[in-house]
């Protein structure tokens, strides 16, 4: 069941999607290499609990961690360690979830450690058409859309660059639970799928391979990675429909709110 949130309701999921955007914003100024993804997960906490928050992941379904932080072949759902140093041209992606007053924030991104001037054109090629992906799938979360039209605008980045899209995990909507119908793949048809209409709050969250599409799940029973050993990206924002259009409940302050379709920088 699709659980349409009130202009309210949305006020409150902002709130929350800006203490994750303030968590991430201090990740991405304290990064470096020599620093444990343990290290990251503090820096998480202490950004969330202070601005009076619940961090969304700690405790979900038994995950032990404030963030999932996932390097280089991973994917998602890496647990932070003091055993996982970070070295310079490491690949890390960094999802963030908070809880404001009952109601969910959840954002990802993926960081090149030491910069983009440590890794390949192929690798920072990768990170920045993921976001770009992310941006062009958040365009289409309007009044009318539907689903197959978010998941179509991701996938053609994807297929533009020859990367492999993860299918076994996609967005989803969100509010009191972290993960509430619908499923947002991304993949699919132009004109496909349910109509959206406003009220509606889901998390658009492609993952791009260098490699093949294919991925295992390791040990832990959490970490996901890439079946050949790949590197791959992973980029998520939170968006509302509203009567103005998307609103991205998770923009951090460089990055628009209510974005403009082909307004978004890529980079």
């Amino acid at each position: 069941m699709i659980i349409k949130k009130t202009a309210a309701e949305i006020e409150r999921m902002a709130r929350a999607g800006q203490v994750v955007a303030r968590a991430h914003e201090a990740l991405m100024a304290a990064l470096r290499p020599g620093m444990s993804t343990l290290d990251l997960d503090r820096i998480a906490q202490d950004v969330i609990e202070r601005a009076g928050a619940t961090p969304s992941f700690k405790g979900y379904r038994g995950f032990p961690a404030t963030l999932c932080t996932s390097r280089n072949h991973e994917i998602v759902h890496g647990i932070p360690s003091a055993d996982v140093v970070l070295e310079e041209g490491d690949l890390i992606s960094i999802d963030c979830g908070a809880v404001v007053e009952g109601f969910h924030g959840d954002s990802a991104t993926t960081l090149i450690v030491g910069g983009d001037q440590t890794t390949t054109e192929e690798v920072r090629t990768l990170v920045r058409e993921t976001r770009n992906a992310m941006w062009r799938g958040l365009e289409q979360v309007c009044d009318g859309n539907r689903l197959g039209d978010v998941g179509a605008a991701v996938e053609a980045v994807a297929d533009e660059h020859g990367f492999g899209v993860v299918r076994e995990y996609v967005g989803h909507g969100i509010g009191r639970a972290l993960h509430e119908d619908p499923s947002v793949p991304n993949y699919g048809r132009p004109g496909k799928g349910l109509r959206m209409t406003t009220g509606w709050v889901v998390a658009v969250e492609p993952m791009f391979n260098l490699g093949t599409a294919a991925t295992r799940t390791l040990d832990d029973e959490w970490t996901v990675v890439t079946a050949d050993g790949a590197l791959s990206a992973h980029w998520e924002h939170t968006v509302a429909i509203t009567p103005d259009g998307p609103r991205v409940l998770t923009a951090r302050e460089d990055e628009p709110a209510y974005p403009l379709a082909g307004s978004v920088p890529s980079s």
